[in-house]
């Protein structure tokens, strides 16, 4: 029984540790059970060395993946993580800089060091094809007696020197029983490194009518080591050949001096010429091995010294020996200043840590300790008074949730204050949209049914935008229809209202009852279904644009806006609707948005928009006219409120 039940935890346990375990990991143990399966099934097979691969790469990323989960951990914790920061701050950049240091001096004095060399080398090939050249051009009287002066000089510098000069059939030759044969004749003036046969020399070639001067010296390691004295072992390797065409020897390797003095092994491509083949090179490899100290000296006039044992050199290495002092010193000082600096951030740290948690649970009477006159001690500080502050801007937060609901609500009460339906009329099409800049509009329009065949019209712009604006609105709205429903009144049976009156009327409501700087544009007409004849008052709002056999026109203004002056005066105007005629009425949130170069749309546009699509359905021709302004505009936000109300008579 027991040993069911320990079976039975296990297994709990191993299902535990498989759910925690990730899919990479998944991976990798079934990967690593397939290997082992193969590994007894399919011994040495190609399916067991590819499943120990494939196991052994997903091996890789598990243990990656678990090093960077720990790393991560590591630095949650702030103590740790500046730990890292400083890490990565001092600690690898000193790093990074020594081993640019040391990389950046090991080329440096190899390229150097390679540079005396060629330039020397180059320096006596061309002093040898001056002299050929000299030679070759010098009249035979004398060319004989000037070579044996010159030769042994050159043989001097370059040990195995030979001369030969060919004039017709006519020879010279140094050393007297030299065997130097002239070049090919393909060999124009030349000088530099040549390889003739197997072996490398330098050499130089001048041609002068027929005059043929060649100067020949093997590359030995005398001639390599006199190249740059006591500077280190040169070598000349041949990659094709895969040997070394000449070398100075292990032996020139200077031996260490100081303990910077490391050895520098620097290699450069140099040119060489063969001898059998005219204008065919090869580019072996010109390698040099020196130290610092032996540089040190050839770069310092040698042996130069201002005291006994006291050269450039020496002091080179006194001041890299003080500057690492110095650095090692400015390191400690640094983690001292760098745990005590650590030290005194976590604890404020775990400090305003331990608030926060506070205030999580929803305590913000806590306060955190603060010492100091420090930015930590400012954040402490901040922190209380955020504490006391948060209570108050949860207050405000309800509040101003408040209100957005307040708004929601205006929104929609607004919303019922639009016609729902359009007036039953048998020769009258009527289109109307609004679209507020914010949640409520201040922009107006309505339409009515009233008793025989007329048909009442209006749109209204109040002034400013949100709230206020959908106030007044609110106000426009039930004053026109209480004046609309007094105007009927007075006019008894068979009278006729007055567009006219009706606006003044609302004007001088709208003036008792509003504050002295609201105030609104309306347009207010009535139309005849039976004649087609309409009757309008303009209130200082932006003139419809009639559209007649095509061709737009503008109604006129017969009055200013409402609402500002208490005895306005009004007229109103007529005109007669034939079918296909097609009336505009707008808002200023359709016309004077502007584009990105301060360019308002225009009632021009407005209305090549509406003859445009003006054989169109009415709310297409809305829809129209609505993209076309958000085109114009180029933005998702309106500038203001945008209502178009379209009458068409069919």
């Amino acid at each position: 029984m027991c040993a069911r039940l320990a079976d039975t935890v296990m297994a709990v346990r191993l299902k535990s540790a498989l759910r925690k375990l990730g899919r990479l990991e998944r991976v990798f143990l079934l990967l690593l059970l397939a290997a082992l399966i193969a590994r007894y099934a399919l011994p040495g097979g190609s399916t067991e060395i590819l499943l120990a691969f494939a196991a052994f790469l997903a091996g890789v990323l598990v243990a990656f993946h678990w090093i960077l989960m720990g790393i991560t951990r590591l630095i949650w914790w702030l103590r740790y993580r500046l730990l890292v920061a400083y890490l990565f701050i001092a600690v690898v950049p000193i790093a990074l800089i020594g081993l640019l240091l040391y990389y950046g001096g090991e080329k440096f004095t190899g390229q150097v060091a390679a540079y005396l060399i060629t330039t020397e080398l180059e320096r006596r090939t061309e002093a040898m094809l001056g002299v050929a050249r000299g030679l070759a051009w010098t009249p035979p009287v004398i060319r004989t007696e000037r070579a044996r002066w010159l030769a042994p000089y050159f043989g001097s510098l370059n040990p195995g020197l030979e001369l030969l000069i060919r004039d017709g059939d006519a020879t010279w030759r140094y050393p007297e029983n030299g065997s130097l044969s002239s070049p090919p004749r393909a060999w124009r003036d030349a000088e530099g490194l040549v390889l003739k046969g197997q072996t490398l020399c330098v050499w130089a070639h001048a041609i002068h009518d027929t005059t043929e001067v060649t100067m020949l010296a093997p590359v030995t390691p005398q001639m390599l080591s006199s190249l740059a004295p006591h500077l280190g072992a040169i070598a000349v390797h041949d990659f094709e050949a895969k040997r070394d065409l000449a070398s100075s020897g292990p032996d020139s390797i200077p031996a260490q001096g100081d303990w910077y003095d490391f050895q520098i092994s620097h290699m450069v491509p140099i040119q060489m010429a063969v001898w059998e083949s005219p204008g065919h090179t090869r580019d072996p490899a010109l390698i040099v091995v020196t130290r610092y100290s032996a540089f040190l000296r050839t770069i310092f006039s040698q042996q130069g010294e201002w005291g006994t044992g006291f050269t450039a050199s020496s002091l080179f290495g006194w001041f890299l020996s003080a500057v690492v002092v110095t650095f090692m010193v400015v390191e400690l000082v640094s983690i001292v200043i760098g745990i005590r600096l650590t030290r005194s951030i976590t604890y404020a740290l775990h400090n305003v840590y331990q608030g926060t948690r506070h205030v999580r649970e929803g305590v913000f009477s806590h306060r955190v300790h603060v010492q100091g006159n420090d930015q930590l001690a400012e954040l402490g500080g901040s922190f209380n008074s955020m504490t006391e502050n948060l209570e108050r801007l949860v207050e405000v937060a309800k509040e101003k949730e408040r209100l957005q609901s307040e708004i929601e609500i205006a929104r929609e009460v607004q919303n019922q204050l639009f016609p729902k339906s359009t007036p039953v009329s048998k020769t009258l099409r009527l289109t109307a949209a609004c679209t507020p800049a914010r949640l409520v509009s201040g922009d107006y329009y309505d339409y009515l049914n009233l008793e025989g065949s007329m048909i009442a019209l209006a749109i209204g712009d109040v002034a400013g935008k949100g709230i206020s604006a959908a106030l007044l609105m609110a106000t426009v709205q039930s004053t026109m229809r209480t004046q609309l429903r007094a105007g009927r009144e007075m006019a008894g049976d068979g009278g006729a209202l007055s567009t006219a009156a009706l606006v003044s009327r609302l004007n001088q409501q709208l003036f008792a009852y509003t504050p002295a700087e609201k105030f609104a544009t309306f347009f207010f007409a009535l139309y005849d279904d039976d004649t087609g004849h309409m009757t309008y008052t303009n209130a200082g709002h932006l003139p419809p644009i009639l559209v007649h056999r095509g061709v737009p026109s503008r109604l006129e203004v017969t009055g200013t806006v409402v609402g500002a002056f208490p005895f306005s005066e009004y007229a109103e105007s007529s005109l007669q609707l034939d079918p296909g005629d097609l009336l505009a009425c707008f808002t200023d949130g359709i016309t004077e948005p502007e584009n990105e170069f301060g360019e308002m749309f225009g009632e021009d546009r407005l209305a090549e928009v509406v003859v445009k699509n003006c054989g169109r359905d009415t709310a297409e021709i809305v829809a129209a006219v609505m993209d076309s302004v958000r085109e114009w505009t180029g933005s998702p936000e309106l500038q203001d409120d945008m209502t178009l109300l379209l009458v068409r008579r069919i």
